[in-house]
């Protein structure tokens, strides 16, 4: 028996949910509907997908190896179906972007409004994770992320500031406490508010100027995980705590009203600007092209 399109579609939702009542949120049906498509599915295989407990969900083996193979092929059907529904004039469909912190907040607010409003049709979900991925895996149609990240055979559309600075900057009333810092060296023996990656690393703070370059890892004061808990090491900043370093994007409302004081400014580094990037060799669904195309012409707004 040929499994039903949306049982497969109800399997996938499960383990990416790791569980049937977010995978029910997402599809917008009950938990008990989701659990039946399962179990029809895993009937009509002939085989368990799913391990079952009151506190977990997880693929065995076999649903693992389908998931894999599913997982691309499901996206194909709903590129395929994008690009039939594109030939009735107006663009329509689903795009699900993974992007990071950084760019939820530093590039897509400039960019969502005017593509909602030039397509409207569409439906954007977007999915903030800052550790690179493979974006089909993940289930989305593409991804945004620094040019070192990405792999050679991915399609990179530039988006956003083509180029950016990390900012380092403290709150008055701190600097008052501590001193003033003369040269980055110095933070070395200040309070730091630092970043740790999902992967557990923690990237050093890197300054240039006039062909220098210093790579520094202070002391923590605090650490938070990359990503929107990035906001806290902010926030601590201005009540005082320590010294902060982040895109200057990310705290440039904070300089600019005054409650961070900027650090070393003639030694912030530049850096490229991040990609939209999507796998070069597959059929590219209708809603990420109009909205890659969008990026191209919008490069004021982006």
């Amino acid at each position: 028996m040929t499994p039903d399109l949306n049982h497969l579609h109800a399997f996938v939702a499960v383990i990416q949910a790791q569980g049937f009542r977010g995978a029910a949120r997402h599809l917008g049906v009950s938990p008990s509907a989701v659990s039946d498509a399962v179990r029809h599915l895993e009937e009509d295989v002939g085989v368990r997908l799913v391990n079952r407990t009151t506190r977990s969900v997880s693929p065995t083996e076999a649903g693992r190896r389908l998931l894999e193979r599913l997982v691309p092929a499901l996206n194909e059907v709903t590129q395929a179906l994008d690009t039939v529904g594109s030939l009735r004039g107006t663009p329509a469909g689903t795009l699900r972007l993974n992007v990071p912190a950084s760019a939820l907040k530093l590039v897509l607010p400039a960019i969502v409004p005017g593509f909602r409003a030039a397509y409207p049709n569409i439906l954007l979900e977007v999915i903030a994770q800052d550790s690179f991925v493979d974006v089909l895996a993940a289930g989305c149609d593409a991804g945004i992320r620094y040019g070192e990240s990405l792999d050679q055979d991915m399609i990179a559309v530039p988006i956003g500031p083509r180029v950016q600075h990390f900012a380092c900057a403290a709150a008055p009333a701190y600097l008052q406490r501590r001193g003033p810092v003369a040269h980055p060296r110095e933070l070395m023996d200040h309070e730091c508010l630092r970043v740790r990656f999902e992967s557990g690393s923690m990237p050093p703070w890197e300054f240039q100027r006039e062909g220098e370059s210093l790579r520094l890892n202070p002391a923590a004061a605090l650490i938070v995980q990359a990503g929107a808990a990035a906001e806290l090491a902010v926030d601590a900043a201005v009540a005082g705590m320590g010294v902060v370093y982040l895109f200057k994007g990310w705290l440039q409302p904070h300089l600019d009203s005054g409650a961070l004081v900027p650090i070393a400014e003639d030694w912030w580094p530049r850096f490229p600007g991040p990609f939209l990037y999507y796998p070069g060799h597959r059929l590219v669904p209708e809603p990420l092209r109009v909205f890659a195309d969008f990026a191209r012409a919008h490069p004021s707004t982006c």
